[in-house]
C-alpha cells in the first residue's frame, strides 16, 4: 500500500492527525483568493468597459511586454492553461487585437504577436491600470507592496514543495 506521507522529505514536520486546521482567516489559499478578488474586482470593472476579459488582458499584456512568442510560452507567462489560451487567442484574433503566423523556421509552430489595435487597447487603459495598482500601493505602503510582490514571486519561483525536498 502506498502512503502519501512517505513522499514528504525527511525531517519535514507535519501536523499530528489530532491537530485542527488553522481558521480560514489564517489559511494561505483562502487569503490568496480573497486578496485576488480585492485586486481583480476593479480591474474587471475597467476591462468590462473595454469589452475584454481579464484573461484576454493578461495575454495582451504579455505580448505587449515581451513581443511575439509561441502559445505555450504565452500560456506560461499569462498563467493560463493551453486549452483555454486557444479559445482566448481565437477571440483576440476576431477582435483584431493579435496577429498569428506560422514560424518561419518550424512550420508546425505558431507565433502570436499583439496587433496595433491590441497595443492601442493597452495604451488606452494604461493610466487606469496604473492608478488601480497605485491605489493598492498607497493602502499597503510602498515597502509592504514591494515585499508582497517579492514574497509572492518567491513562492512562485521556489514552488509549493517543502524546502529541502
Amino acid at each position: 500500500m502506498h502512503c502519501w506521507i512517505a513522499q514528504w522529505p525527511a525531517g519535514l514536520q507535519i501536523w499530528p492527525m489530532s491537530r485542527t486546521l488553522p481558521s480560514t482567516s489564517r489559511s494561505l489559499p483562502i487569503a490568496l483568493l480573497r486578496a485576488r478578488e480585492q485586486v481583480m474586482g476593479p480591474i474587471r470593472a475597467m476591462l468590462a468597459d473595454v469589452g475584454i476579459t481579464e484573461q484576454q488582458w493578461r495575454v495582451l499584456r504579455v505580448l505587449d511586454e515581451a513581443g511575439a512568442m509561441e502559445p505555450t510560452r504565452i500560456a506560461d507567462e499569462a498563467c493560463l492553461l493551453l486549452p483555454s489560451l486557444t479559445r482566448i487567442l481565437q477571440k483576440l484574433e476576431e477582435k483584431d487585437l493579435i496577429l498569428r503566423r506560422r514560424d518561419e523556421e518550424d512550420k508546425r509552430k505558431q507565433i502570436v504577436q499583439i496587433s496595433a489595435t491590441g497595443s492601442e487597447v493597452i495604451a488606452a487603459n494604461l493610466d487606469a491600470s496604473i492608478a488601480l495598482m497605485d491605489a493598492l500601493r498607497v493602502r499597503l505602503g510602498n515597502d509592504r507592496y514591494e515585499l508582497l510582490l517579492d514574497l509572492l514571486n518567491e513562492v512562485h519561483e521556489t514552488g509549493a514543495a517543502p524546502a529541502g525536498g
